[in-house]
């Protein structure tokens, strides 16, 4: 392990069919009031809107709701939540739905009490939290951004067209998660698929760093292989439980920071993402999608030896007579194949992105890399590439 690191994750999981009986004993160690976070009528549509309501009403709870969060949750919406929060003296926010709710939900919790513009403080100029925080808590309804074990919380400036995301530390985390995998069902293939590929592209930036033999690269490789496994038998049936289940907890893991220890790390696929959603309000799993192939046969020959050990020990490429660059691409190949199994897109085109666009994308973006650091011209060629 090349780098040194202290790791600690204070949410706890509740996970599998029974879990969200769970929740009653979890709000006991709060106060009266609630704010209940969720998106459109997903959760009421599946019952779960329902169950949970009766939970709070029979804990006592005063209820305050804040629903139709975004695909892209909005820093208009975050500034909403954060009044009903100061005007309500809310005690505990709970967030039902997928990431971007319980991403909202932690915007919310710093920012309630913040003096001063939140955007600016905490996504702008990085600061530290120094007011006080609204306790969180989730109950995960779509498996993909991991955000039910993490302090990250992706908001879209739409005035701006920003599209930034922040990592708070372990005291804005959610403190407790319900992950039943039987939430998930309800939810569209595309959707699905999206944040399956959302998990694997956690994991490829992760894993795409460093020259070094790393434990924490035959976890990610553990994970990857999971997941690509219990993809393939979730879109033939996407009510296969442990199929899900697998599914579920490969997402969280693939952002909890257990398979970012020790590395070095990329997240520039997911930078050029987040501003080509600010543009398109594209799903975030298909923006990712749309880009990767391109992005990492851009990069690769900074970083050869790590995609022919990608090609070999995830896609079980014979790289025994292929050249080094022969092994990546067949590599880079097998993700695309992978790509179109999960029926997303492969270019930015499809996301709605025009050639006019391009430019702005890549002159917005937050620059960075692994193995290469990328310049706003590079980004540019990378988005012709997959356009």
């Amino acid at each position: 392990m090349k780098f040194d690191f202290t790791f600690h994750n204070p949410t706890k999981i509740y996970f599998g069919k029974t879990a969200l009986d769970n929740l009653a004993a979890e709000l006991a160690n709060y106060g009266d009031t609630v704010l209940l976070v969720y998106g459109k009528s997903a959760i009421k549509k599946i019952g779960l809107y329902d169950k949970v309501i009766e939970i709070l009403k029979n804990a006592g709870k005063k209820i305050i709701e804040l629903e139709g969060i975004k695909p892209n949750p909005s820093y208009s919406q975050l500034l909403e939540g954060a009044r009903l929060v100061r005007e309500n003296n809310v005690d505990l926010i709970l967030a039902v739905g997928g990431g971007s709710t319980i991403d909202c939900s932690k915007g919310i919790s710093v920012s309630a009490y913040c003096e001063g513009d939140p955007w600016t403080k905490y996504w702008i100029n990085k600061e530290p939290v120094t007011n006080r925080i609204v306790p969180v808590g989730s109950i995960l309804t779509m498996a993909g951004t991991g955000s039910e074990m993490n302090g990250g919380s992706v908001i879209t400036k739409e005035d701006e067209m920003l599209k930034d995301g922040r990592v708070f530390g372990p005291n804005v985390y959610p403190k407790f998660s319900v992950l039943n995998p039987e939430y998930t069902f309800s939810v569209p293939q595309y959707q699905m698929a999206s944040g399956i590929f959302d998990t694997f592209s956690h994991l490829c930036e992760q894993y795409f760093s460093g020259d070094d033999s790393n434990t924490t690269d035959y976890l990610i490789e553990g994970v990857m292989k999971s997941l690509v496994e219990s993809a393939e038998i979730a879109m033939e049936n996407p009510t296969d439980y442990e199929a899900r289940s697998n599914i579920m907890w490969c997402a969280t893991l693939g952002l909890n920071y257990i398979t970012g220890l020790s590395k070095e790390q990329d997240w520039e696929v997911h930078m050029i993402e987040h501003q080509i959603g600010a543009y398109t309000d594209c799903t975030h799993g298909a923006g990712l999608a749309a880009i990767s192939p391109a992005y990492y046969r851009y990069i690769c020959k900074y970083g050869i030896d790590k995609f022919v050990r990608f090609a070999k020990n995830i896609w079980g490429v014979d790289v025994e007579n292929m050249t080094r660059e022969e092994a990546a691409e067949a590599g880079i190949v097998k993700l695309e194949e992978f790509i179109k199994m999960l029926k997303l897109p492969l270019s930015v085109r499809e996301l709605g992105a025009t050639e006019e666009m391009l430019p702005h994308i890549a002159n917005s973006t937050v620059l960075g890399g692994g193995y290469k650091y990328m310049q706003a011209e590079d980004i540019l060629t990378v988005l012709e590439n997959c356009f």
